[in-house]
């Protein structure tokens, strides 16, 4: 089926994405690690509306933004498929993804970030998108079903570097008390290859989400 190179970097969870895909696919790849305080002309060239990481080649031509390249992914390597088959589980997979990284990431993000009395707003309104998902994985041991799939993938970011992020903004989110389906399902996630195998070590997590702590906590101490 080609040649497939990544551009990617460890510490990103849109990366690790498109390293569990392609390693569920038994797909043989490059792994080109960016720099992204100096990033490569590859890069520039390879995703120059965006300028950022992950971008997959694949003869020579790029695919870029993670939820587009697993999609790729899933219709150029038909084993082990990710995505159901049936066409509305499907569309849902694809509501939740977009659910996932268009709703969570940023509320998630942005109440680590908040302080003093936004703080609590934001933690409601992030404990409120869990509960959703707490309720789509409740009494499955994955959304995909009993093995990895999309929807996995895509939230895979959650056991590891949400951990991260509950650090950074001393909170705490995900609980096994408060969210048990999804507590568990992180654990058994994290626990099973390839997941395992491509998780980076947390204290680089720590670094590589620190900067971005600062940087926004300080434009919002700036502005008026």
């Amino acid at each position: 089926m080609g040649e497939a190179k990544l551009i990617a970097t460890h510490e990103s969870f849109p990366c690790a994405r498109i390293e569990w895909a392609l390693r569920i696919k038994g797909v043989e790849y490059e792994y080109i690690k960016e720099n992204l305080a100096n990033k490569s002309a590859l890069l520039l060239e390879s995703n120059p509306i965006h300028k950022k990481v992950p971008v997959l080649l694949h003869n020579g031509k790029p695919i870029a933004e993670s939820l587009v390249i697993l999609e790729y992914i899933d219709e150029t390597w038909k084993q082990n498929p990710l995505l159901p088959q049936d066409p509305y589980q499907r569309a849902q997979a694809r509501f939740w993804a977009k659910f996932i990284d268009e709703m969570c990431v940023p509320v998630i993000w942005g109440a680590g970030i908040a302080q003093g009395e936004k703080k609590g707003k934001a933690l409601e309104s992030a404990l409120e998108l869990l509960a959703f998902l707490e309720k789509l994985i409740h009494g499955n041991k994955f959304f995909g079903g009993e093995k990895i799939g999309f929807l996995d993938i895509v939230a895979g970011w959650i056991p590891h570097w949400l951990n991260v992020i509950e650090e950074l903004g001393e909170m705490e989110l995900l609980t096994a008390e408060k969210f048990p389906s999804l507590h568990e399902w992180g654990q058994n996630l994290i626990q099973t290859s390839p997941v395992k195998d491509c998780i980076p070590p947390r204290e680089k997590v720590v670094d590589y989400f620190g900067f971005g702590f600062t940087y926004m906590r300080s434009l919002a101490a700036n502005k008026p």
